[in-house]
């Protein structure tokens, strides 16, 4: 799928035994990505180790929205609870992990192994005659991606697989999320056309995280400045339940008719879900030849604001520094 039905962003670890080579990554990888470095697999992996109690613990409480939706609680309102006291952590989870194969204490697939079932994404590092190692090792499933050191533009290259690989969605996570939404719901967000301009709208307003959920049908995203959005989603075949609904508490005949022409829609049901009654016409952009859109911004009140956001997550980050005889560095804040 082009936009993932859940995302949001995570860490990146390095484990090279070069601490130049280390360094350099760390000036060049982009600004956006939490990032650990390593030079000793035995730090990297009992960094890695500790990791599963607080993803677990984050995707209890996925999995408990989940349970009260069905329960007939909404899941607008709740999701936007969980941003609001979400600890800023989770942003940095690490997501994938750069290993280099070549290293004297320990090669880097036996580190990948020693991490056992961590479910984050794996990149094997490679020399020149590390590279039949590496594509058995991807044909066996136990890497996702290997980048040979010596290849041209390497950094370019490597942040390149990094990038896709953080952007791939959470799978435990995002299988949750599925369930909420209908196949027809699920068919229409699959289409490559309309996955675009999704990818495209989350870029324009800067959506860091997102959800898209199928009760009220629609992306429920966050900006790295903590401000909430709501893209309401409509199949052109749903436009005579919005002007039901719009009649129903008053809307003139011309913005009923604005409705029907597929020119605006009637965000009713969001304002229910948040407990507002004051819901109203927003300008529709057509998605794809049948679903037509609209992007709104959620009350400042409701969402987690600049304190639990990312930008103020990323400024809380210690520097980018080579784990040494001092605590590990890079550790991601507990707010």
């Amino acid at each position: 799928m082009i936009f993932p039905i859940y995302r949001r962003p995570g860490g990146v670890v390095f484990l090279d035994d070069d601490p130049a080579y280390l360094e350099m990554l760390a000036e060049v990888m982009p600004e956006h990505w939490p990032i650990r470095l390593f030079t000793r697999p035995a730090d990297c992996i009992a960094y890695l180790q500790q990791e599963p109690a607080e993803r677990e613990a984050d995707t209890w409480r996925q999995m408990d929205i989940l349970d009260k939706w069905r329960s007939g609680q909404g899941l607008i309102p709740q999701i936007l609870r969980y941003w609001r006291e979400a600890a800023t952590w989770r942003f940095g989870l690490a997501q994938v992990c750069v290993v280099d194969y070549s290293m004297p204490a320990m090669n880097g697939l036996r580190v990948l192994e020693e991490l056992g079932d961590w479910p984050g994404a794996r990149v094997l590092l490679t020399g020149r005659a590390d590279e039949q190692i590496a594509v058995q090792a991807f044909n066996a499933s136990l890497i996702e991606q290997y980048v040979p050191k010596q290849a041209s533009e390497i950094t370019r290259r490597l942040a390149q697989s990094i990038q896709r690989l953080l952007d791939d969605p959470l799978g435990r996570q995002a299988q949750g999320w599925r369930a909420t939404l209908s196949r027809e719901q699920m068919a229409m967000i699959s289409n490559p056309q309309i996955g675009r301009q999704l990818q495209a709208l989350a870029e324009a307003h800067r959506w860091i995280e997102h959800v898209v959920i199928g009760d009220p049908f629609g992306v429920l995203a966050l900006d790295d400045s903590g401000q909430a959005f709501w893209l309401q989603l409509e199949h052109a075949s749903r436009l005579e339940e919005l002007v039901e609904m719009a009649a129903s508490v008053g809307l003139s005949g011309a913005e009923i008719q604005a409705i029907r022409d597929g020119q605006h829609l009637f965000d009713g049901e969001f304002h229910l879900a948040i407990g507002s009654d004051r819901p109203g016409l927003l300008p529709a952009m057509a998605l794809g030849e049948r679903m037509l859109a609209t992007v709104s911004k959620v009350p400042e009140t409701l969402g987690p604001g600049p304190e639990r956001a990312y930008a103020r997550f990323l400024r809380d980050q210690v520097s980018r520094e080579l784990d040494d005889e001092t605590p590990l560095v890079g550790a991601f804040s507990q707010a």
